[in-house]
């Protein structure tokens, strides 16, 4: 249902359809949950402002222009630009105010008319779970940013309308459904993570790339830190710190677990001996590919075949 936003003196400002969502105690303790998710159109000018809410907010400029202020930076948004934010940090967003612009008066009142005549449409949601701290984490440890252009917001708009499909449908699996979409949502606004406008990073994403490539050609055979640092030509430690960023795992735990994985197939389809799938996979010693392989399956090699 269409709904008015009224702000304290009671002038209309935004035409909304927003849903305000009641998890169950199982989402709650389980699963990404909703709290709100809508759409609105900006019909005057207005400022909207919130702090700590235990809340993630994800929201895409359909169009219109407005800016977010957010830990003391300042944020000019236009169509296509997307919004996430941890809502226990202060912030407030604006449409059609140019009060805080750098601008001579003259100026102003000219951009006055632009801006009330392209007043933003936007759409949202607010989330939580107990996950999410510990994935905007990692987003901002990638190099995410609070705000960046999507080359496709189209995706973000159908998961916002499949969230408010969802959120007002009485399937009794709903919970369920809309954890699946805001996992799908924090996917693609991981994807973004990486400054798409840094040509550091871009520069970092593709040097890892062909790290990892390096890696799972060339796993069976000795690989060590040391060894990629000096065939890369990066420090050692700066190595670990990117790899770890960006895959998520530790390069020593990659090359660990590319090792373990083969042996795993080796072990169920071919009659190799343990020491020659060991070998095989690149651990000369075979008691310490015994070790690997029980921290990383819980079992020793001897076990899985038989479990398999």
């Amino acid at each position: 249902m269409t709904q008015e936003y009224f702000v304290p003196e009671s002038a209309s400002v935004v035409l909304s359809n927003r849903i305000i969502y009641t998890p169950s105690v199982f989402a709650r303790d389980s699963l990404f949950y909703l709290q709100e998710v809508g759409a609105l159109t900006a019909i005057k000018p207005h400022t909207s402002c919130r702090s700590n809410l235990h809340s993630y907010l994800c929201f895409l400029v359909n169009t219109g222009t407005g800016t977010l202020e957010y830990k003391k930076r300042t944020y000019h948004l236009s169509e296509g630009d997307v919004v996430f934010i941890d809502c226990q940090k202060g912030y407030c967003h604006s449409t059609g105010n140019i009060e805080s612009c750098d601008l001579p008066t003259v100026k102003k009142a000219i951009c006055s008319v632009d801006n009330k005549n392209n007043l933003w449409t936007l759409q949202w949601c607010h989330f939580y779970g107990s996950a999410v701290a510990s994935i905007y984490d990692k987003y901002l440890k990638r190099g995410g940013e609070p705000v960046f252009h999507s080359d496709n917001p189209s995706v973000f708009e159908d998961l916002f309308h499949q969230l408010e499909n969802v959120a007002s449908s009485e399937d009794y699996i709903r919970d369920m459904k809309i954890n699946v979409l805001l996992a799908s949502l924090l996917e693609c606004l991981m994807s973004y993570s990486w400054n798409p406008k840094s040509s550091v990073c871009a520069r970092e994403r593709q040097e890892l790339h062909i790290i990892k490539s390096y890696i799972d050609e060339n796993y069976a055979k000795k690989i060590t830190l040391q060894i990629l640092a000096n065939q890369f030509f990066l420090d050692k430690s700066y190595l670990c710190k990117i790899y770890k960023e960006q895959y998520g795992v530790s390069l020593n735990r990659y090359i660990s677990e590319k090792r373990i994985t083969e042996a795993k197939r080796l072990l169920r389809f071919s009659n190799m001996t343990m020491e020659q799938i060991g070998d095989k996979v690149g651990y000369e010693d075979g008691n310490y590919f015994s070790r690997v392989f029980k921290k990383l399956e819980g079992c020793s090699p001897r076990e899985y075949r038989k479990n398999w």
